[in-house]
């Protein structure tokens, strides 16, 4: 019931803040409204699509929440982008069609390439070896292309009915400038000392990310969920009172009969040598099914369930029978287990295909690499910004939690997709922006600057989405889901601040002409052409 409140406070929130912020960003009501029009539209359809596959494939009760915090992201951002270059071109005098024709063929590319790169990343999920994995990255791949699909087909066709009437409702004047003379100021040290801000914006980076180093994963128990809960303080009684009981190690014991002499004795034996041992203790249980063809027995372990002692009781019990051992503590253990052995999978996978696709639409093997890079690094700090927080114990009481001196299991590897497909986002736009006008002729120091500041306006504003409605997530009562929005959020932010206004510039600055390189031996691929713009 809580998780199904905070679901429902989020989908109420989300909407009306997204709509003020893009409302604050296109001054008209009607052109705000459109991105938010079909972003909701893109999560519902997706819920129901999640829905049918759930009858073929397990599904996790997150599924629900990651569509839509990852579809009112993508779904906006990509409605921006597409939005703001119709603008563009309808000022700059190509009107009707032909304004949505050239926004189809420049941010609707990069719509199509972003979109597919986000998809690589959660496709990643699907290698990761655990149906909870499995169900969040089918529903995450469903609202993304939803939300790309419906960009591509049916944002154009309505842009082309509205014509003149997306500036409906407008609430100041309309400026003539696509660029920002904000982020021309910021720009302006990074690409005059291009080193400097390179060396200084990774320096912060690298140091924002030292925490995740002594990162620790636990799923969440009983004791994680909101200490109000009724249920919370029973079970906090009961642990107390009885230490482990309430988070047993079980046991489960199959056979044809298990109340059959031979089986009640090993089960009896088993009671005996784990109380011997002294990490095991009473009350230990037994429960037999309607056919009496599994017994389970649960063993309560010395420790809180999570901590040294815990595991290590857990691994004497195992050592006492060849029967499976679940539980608390077990799936603990062996869901980072999984995790560990499935992870080099999963990142060979992502960034694997993330440089393909990369490598194709740019034609460039810097590009790729240098991409690669700056989103793991963003990822990295935003790790360790999670660790300093949730792990750590810092911001309690400003963000309404208890540390219980973990991450969330499932998070980390769940973060990297995620972060690694939006980050890719901004990425994309920004890139096809500048190589459509070194395509037009443009020297790369200039096209970098000029590529930037037009496209700083959209970024922001779609950087802002995102972070409110992750915000919205990190105000929810359940753990995992608060540090799943701080963690999305902060990595955003980041990113498309230090990394985008700083880091990128500055090293494609440093670059460039080598940002454009390309071995003769990869010449033969093909050519994705963007049409090029003006360069004076």
């Amino acid at each position: 019931a809580t998780i199904g409140k905070d679901f429902s406070r989020a989908e109420k929130l989300s909407l009306p803040i997204t709509f003020l912020i893009l409302l604050l960003a296109f001054g008209a009501f009607v052109a705000a409204g459109v991105p938010v029009l079909l972003a909701f539209s893109a999560v519902l359809a997706s819920i129901g699509l999640s829905s049918l596959v759930s009858h073929v494939a397990h599904a996790s009760g997150a599924t629900s929440s990651v569509i839509l915090l990852i579809g009112m992201a993508v779904g906006v951002d990509y409605s921006l982008f597409y939005v703001k270059r119709e603008r563009e071109e309808r000022a700059a005098g190509h009107e009707g069609r032909e304004a949505v024709h050239r926004a189809a063929a420049t941010s609707g590319q990069a719509v199509l390439v972003s979109g597919a790169t986000v998809l690589v990343a959660m496709a990643g999920l699907l290698f990761a070896g655990s149906g909870i994995f499995t169900s969040i990255g089918i529903g995450a791949m469903i609202v993304v292309f939803v939300s790309m699909v419906g960009s591509l087909t049916v944002l154009p066709a309505l842009l082309s009915k509205l014509g003149d009437r997306l500036e409906w409702g407008r609430l100041r004047r309309r400026r003539t400038r696509s660029d920002s003379r904000v982020w021309a100021a910021i720009l302006k040290p990074s690409l005059r000392h291009p080193a400097i801000a390179a060396v200084l914006s990774v320096a912060v980076l690298v140091a924002l990310a030292v925490p995740a180093f002594g990162m620790h994963t636990k799923l969440l128990g009983f004791s994680d969920f909101p200490q109000k809960l009724q249920i919370v303080q029973t079970y906090k009684t009961v642990q107390k009172a009885f230490p482990g009981a309430s988070s047993p190690a079980e046991v489960v014991v199959a056979a044809k009969d298990v109340t059959a002499p031979r089986v009640q004795r090993e089960i009896a034996d088993l009671k005996r040598r784990a109380l011997a041992t002294g990490v095991m203790h009473e009350p230990i249980r037994t429960r037999i099914n309607p056919t009496r063809t599994v017994e389970t027995v649960d063993v309560p372990l010395s420790g809180n369930g999570n901590d040294a002692t815990a595991t290590h009781a857990l691994s004497v019990l195992r050592g006492l029978t060849a029967a499976p051992v679940t539980g608390e503590t077990a799936g603990n253990l062996d869901f980072d287990a999984n995790n560990s052995s499935h992870a080099p999978l999963v990142f060979a996978f992502v960034l694997g295909l993330a440089f393909l696709l990369l490598l194709v639409t740019f034609r460039s093997i810097v590009i790729p690499i240098k991409a690669i890079a700056l989103n793991l690094l963003s990822v990295g700090a935003a790790y360790g910004v999670l660790v300093w927080i949730f792990q750590d114990g810092h911001l309690q009481g400003l963000l309404g939690f208890h540390s219980n001196g973990a991450i969330v299991t499932w998070l980390p590897l769940f973060l990297f997709t995620v972060l690694f497909g939006l980050s890719m986002d901004y990425h994309v736009f920004i890139l096809s922006r500048i190589k459509e006008l070194v395509d037009g002729g443009m020297p790369t120091d200039e096209a970098v600057e000029r590529g930037i500041r037009s496209t700083a306006g959209t970024v922001t504003s779609a950087a802002f989405v995102m972070v409110a409605v992750f915000s919205i997530f990190a105000t929810l009562s359940v753990l995992d889901m608060k540090q799943m929005g701080v963690g999305l959020a902060v990595a955003v932010l980041l990113d498309a601040t230090i990394v985008r206004a700083v880091l990128l510039p500055a090293t494609m600055k440093l670059l460039g002409k080598w940002n454009w390189y390309l071995p003769r031996g990869l010449r033969w691929l093909p050519r994705v052409q963007v049409p090029a713009v003006e360069a004076a």
